[in-house]
């Protein structure tokens, strides 16, 4: 016997594009701040994060107070989702940019397709089907080829460096699904956000004063500049990236949205060639039409529709 299920929504793959676009720029800036700046990986996740959250109290509660009220009985998913899953992800990506590079790092992140679509299943009963299967592995491919992975001299790296970034690619799989959960609890998925990150940049900071000087935290100083790249990343990349991605899952099943996520660094490459003039070759080009396939796969495969929130 066959069932019909809905293709999956057109509006949330719209929404998770624009989404994973503003997301790619995430890593060029934390390389780039890395690279020029005094900054620790803990102490710039920590920055980041509360810029973020400050800004987020400061928008919704001019524009949207309702989206910050929350009941005592939330607290402890909230807690849970910004001290442990939001702080473990941001703190594993930075430390994985700054050990592995932008490519070995980047493919090491976006392994994080395929730990969704096979958590999703048990976890929050979404169907596993070989056509996502097919999709994981075309993903994984694309982003291989993108990052020039398949280069021998890309994977000089320590074990360490190789570990952090494979739980990254954890890290990432366990936050899409513990916000595709918390979607269902809350009628505007955006409540996560603010409290998230505020409980995630309190995690941070206590990590970055417990392994250096408290004065590490401002080690910045008067670099000006420094402190407005650190601002535009969180108010860009990262409320804009994490925004759209917790909207979308909104329509999305976590799996699905997890796959469109990965065209992150194909995005990132097409910026690199409009941006600093870096050309694609041959195989990144590839790598590219492999990810917006299993995009494609997704996109037209029939996928139970996420419960409806009232709102």
């Amino acid at each position: 016997m066959t069932t019909n299920t809905p293709p999956v929504s057109r509006r949330g793959v719209l929404i998770a594009l624009i989404g994973t676009v503003i997301w790619a720029m995430t890593g060029v800036f934390i390389d780039y701040l890395l690279g020029h700046y005094p900054l620790a990986p803990l102490t710039l996740a920590f920055w980041r994060d509360l810029f973020a959250a400050l800004a987020l109290f400061l928008l919704l509660g001019l524009w949207r107070p309702r989206t910050l009220r929350i009941t005592r009985r939330d607290l402890p998913f909230l807690l849970f989702f910004g001290m442990l899953v939001l702080a473990t992800f941001n703190a594993l990506w930075t430390f994985s940019v700054k050990f592995n590079g932008g490519a070995v790092g980047t493919v090491l992140a976006y392994s994080s397709p395929a730990f969704i679509v096979l958590l999703a299943k048990p976890l929050l009963g979404e169907q596993l089907t070989p056509r996502r299967l097919v999709a994981v592995a075309l993903s994984l491919t694309g982003c291989v080829l993108v990052s020039r992975a398949y280069s021998p001299d890309a994977w000089q790296v320590n074990p360490l460096g190789i570990a952090i970034g494979l739980a990254s690619g954890i890290a990432f799989a366990i936050y899409t699904l513990t916000g595709r959960w918390g979607e269902r609890r809350f009628p505007n998925p955006i409540t996560m956000m603010p409290y998230g990150f505020l409980f995630a940049a309190l995690t941070l900071g206590l990590l970055a004063i417990t392994t250096a000087p408290p004065a590490g935290l401002f080690s910045l100083g008067t670099r000006w500049d420094g402190w407005g790249i650190l601002a535009l990343l969180a108010v860009g990349p990262t409320i804009g990236g994490y925004g759209l991605y917790a909207v979308s899952m909104r329509y999305l099943e976590a799996s699905v949205a997890g796959l469109i996520a990965s065209l992150e660094p194909a995005f990132t490459a097409v910026m690199a060639l409009f941006v600093l003039g870096r050309w694609l070759n041959l195989e990144q080009w590839g790598g590219t039409a492999l990810i917006l396939a299993a995009v494609v796969l997704v996109q037209t495969s029939g996928s139970p529709q996420p419960p409806e929130v009232n709102t």
